[in-house]
């Protein structure tokens, strides 16, 4: 009788030992203060179990990537002097330049805000302000745009060469303005937002202040302005999503990546990095980087401003104006200059180890 009730008890106990290690099943007093409980509950193995799980523990996973706003708050003074020393060695250029890290707001400036002529480069934030009318729902990315006598414009692009009276679709003409720098098409994209006038108060509404549309294009006396800031702050305004659709961000993305000319931001951004031989957007994909870009030039004043994909896939804006004497191969060269200058700033964060 003895051992049969003991075996009864024993395996009663067993059966109950989770919940009894787990308090959802309490024991008499008496019974709890045994010694002999513990060992049959398994509570020494019990015990033991979190140094096996803190060996187990994974590692911290790193910070997730984000889309960021145009928000700079923290000055790279070493880029800001090297800026400055560069553009000091050639007193009859004017410069303008910004760079801003969008996932940290690390930045840097050389006279970032100074309006200077905008060349092609205005055309970046036409190509917002048109999508924007897109997202609205008072354009249709296929809707048919009529060339004008008016609206024809010399220079780039090859839209000019077709008769009075040709339609373009909407999707045709912006994505030459950017590929060829079409100055007809960008004519046509100015009209088809209204007019000079109504385009320069939207990029006043979007914070760009330098930014203004005083001439039909190609504008060779630079008279249609901008700055280094704004354009790097209308490409932030997309990336960011604060201005744009999701559908609208990736054709403002498709559109610029189309920009066939990588001399400028581009090469000089490869040769901060080391260099290396072939196309600067084939070589910087190699390396993990992207940028998204659109030039200007007028002979007296070039331009550069793009986004900068990095390979451990944060972003950053940067823009880059230069007037000087009309077609010296210096201005041309001092962005490629300032452009290398940034990229030791740009290089891409070690990846953690794997678990």
């Amino acid at each position: 009788m003895g051992i049969g009730l003991g075996l009864i008890t024993g395996t009663a106990l067993k059966t109950l030992a989770p919940q009894v290690r787990h308090q959802s099943v309490p024991l008499p007093p008496w019974l709890a203060e045994q010694p002999w409980l513990s060992v049959l509950l398994g509570e020494t193995a019990s015990k033991e179990a979190p140094v096996a799980e803190e060996e187990s523990a994974p590692a911290p996973k790193p910070a997730a990537l984000v889309q960021k706003r145009f928000a700079p708050n923290q000055e790279i003074a070493a880029l800001s002097k090297r800026w400055n020393q560069l553009a000091a060695q050639q007193r009859d250029l004017q410069a303008s330049a910004f760079m801003l890290i969008l996932d940290d707001g690390r930045y840097a400036a050389m006279a970032a805000d100074r309006a200077m002529p905008a060349a092609s480069s205005i055309k970046t934030p036409i190509l917002l302000a048109v999508l924007e009318q897109l997202d609205r729902g008072d354009l249709q990315w296929n809707e048919p745009l009529i060339l004008t006598k008016e609206l024809v414009g010399g220079g780039a692009g090859w839209m000019a060469s077709r008769p009075i009276g040709s339609r373009f679709p909407t999707y045709e003409v912006a994505t030459e303005m950017i590929r060829v720098s079409d100055n007809s098409a960008t004519n046509l994209m100015i009209a088809r937002a209204g007019g000079q006038q109504a385009i320069n108060e939207r990029f006043q509404e979007l914070d760009l202040p330098a930014t203004v549309v005083n001439n039909w294009l190609p504008d060779l006396d630079g008279t249609n302005t901008t700055s280094a800031r704004d354009l790097s702050r209308a490409i932030a305004l997309v990336d960011s999503g604060e201005v744009l659709a999701p559908r609208s961000r990736d054709l403002f993305r498709e559109v610029m990546s189309t920009s066939v000319t990588n001399t400028l931001l581009p090469r000089g951004l490869l040769l901060g990095l080391g260099g290396a031989q072939g196309s600067p957007d084939e070589s910087l994909a190699r390396k993990g980087y992207r940028v998204y870009n659109k030039t200007g030039d007028i002979g007296i004043a070039y331009a550069d401003a793009g986004l900068i994909e990095l390979p451990d896939g944060r972003r950053a804006v940067a823009g880059f104006l230069v007037k000087g004497p009309f077609n010296d191969p210096r201005s041309t060269e001092l962005i490629r200059q300032l452009a290398a200058a940034m990229a030791p700033h740009l290089k891409p964060n070690p990846a953690p180890p794997q678990p």
